[in-house]
């Protein structure tokens, strides 16, 4: 981008914020700034099983042993993962939606030792990975408690999805793993990522696409070759699992900040353009806003073309956009968003 172009964009973003106190639309934090202008097309919604879920979470939880570990439990009670999975997959039956709920308390939990980890020496975060890479794709025995419980979750993978899907489940759960070294090594990198090298880590450990082989478990019918392989389809899951984790990026900037963190989108907005953190929001909202417009419009465009399975599949993609949204609203985890001021 020339720096004129930049300029403009920043320009454009302290533009809409003026904008937003003086039409009216009271933005007084980044929580406000972010519901007036976040496109959000799809709809709240959430799953009839999720007081069931959340209690599911907790028994699982404790039959690995995690909630013994020192801050476990306020972290899952912060970061509330049955509730996310209730409005990511608002229409799964409880089966799905329990193994839904588990792997995303799993995975706030491995991700934040691994942050914990990787920010003292990336190097040492490497036992923890390949423990993960070995049960994931050699079905190694696990050594730690965690590797007990990403064991005990592909179990719970394999019992309900076909083989064809629970091994792509593996695959891009193996990418998600390694997604969390590369952020390490940025983490520890005297000069914080540029926006491109920024964004490419945060798909990788978004960890959103281990989440779309469950999404078609939950179709009546596995997806046929030419479905699930379409370039079009290939192109939503990019776009879904990009606006799913950009959303929350949103919401979390003040926390990540106040940490230090660099792979957020918000932040790579703010360090490439040297603006105010809700300028910086608002650049990042306008990405969002161009990828999930991108994504309606494909899937306008192939929907005719879909069996009902790969409609419940791609309808399972634009779940993880609005429920990222709406969980990202009122989680504990991103109370700072709140009480913060949406000043320049």
């Amino acid at each position: 981008m020339t720096p004129e172009r930049q300029v403009a964009t920043v320009s454009t973003a302290r533009e809409e914020v003026t904008l937003a106190r003086q039409g009216g639309i009271a933005a007084s934090n980044l929580t406000e700034l972010i519901d007036a202008h976040l496109h959000m097309p799809f709809p709240f919604l959430s799953n009839r099983h999720v007081s069931e879920a959340a209690a599911g979470v907790d028994v699982w939880l404790r039959s690995c042993g995690l909630t013994d570990e020192v801050g476990v439990a306020a972290m899952i009670a912060f970061t509330r993962p049955a509730e996310l999975a209730s409005y990511n997959s608002p229409t799964a039956e409880l089966d799905v939606l329990q193994i839904v709920a588990n792997q995303i308390a799993y995975q706030f939990i491995f991700d934040d030792r691994a942050e914990e980890i990787g920010r003292r020496s990336p190097d040492r975060l490497l036992p923890m990975l390949c423990e993960s890479i070995g049960i994931l794709r050699d079905d190694a025995s696990p050594s730690t408690r965690l590797g007990a419980a990403l064991a005990d979750l592909h179990r719970q993978v394999r019992q309900r999805c076909t083989p064809a899907q629970a091994a792509r489940w593996a695959w891009k759960s193996r990418e998600y793993v390694h997604g969390l070294l590369y952020e390490a090594v940025a983490q520890a990198t005297p000069l914080p990522p540029r926006m491109g090298l920024s964004t490419s880590i945060r798909s990788l450990t978004a960890g959103v696409e281990p989440f779309f082989p469950l999404a078609e478990a939950a179709q009546p019918c596995e997806l046929s070759s030419e479905e699930l392989h379409h370039p079009v389809v290939q192109r939503l899951s990019r776009l879904s699992a990009d606006a799913a984790v950009w959303i929350p990026d949103l919401f979390s900037s003040v926390k990540e900040q106040r940490a230090g963190g660099v792979i957020n989108l918000a932040l790579a907005h703010q360090r490439a353009h040297r603006c105010s953190l809700p300028v910086a929001v608002m650049l990042a909202i306008q990405q969002i806003n161009g990828t999930i417009r991108e994504f309606e419009r494909l899937y306008e465009e192939i929907e005719p073309e879909l069996s009902p399975a790969g409609i419940g599949y791609v309808d399972g993609m634009a779940g993880w956009i609005r429920g990222c949204y709406y969980w990202s609203r009122t989680v504990p985890r991103y109370v700072d968003a709140a009480l913060t001021p949406a000043l320049l």
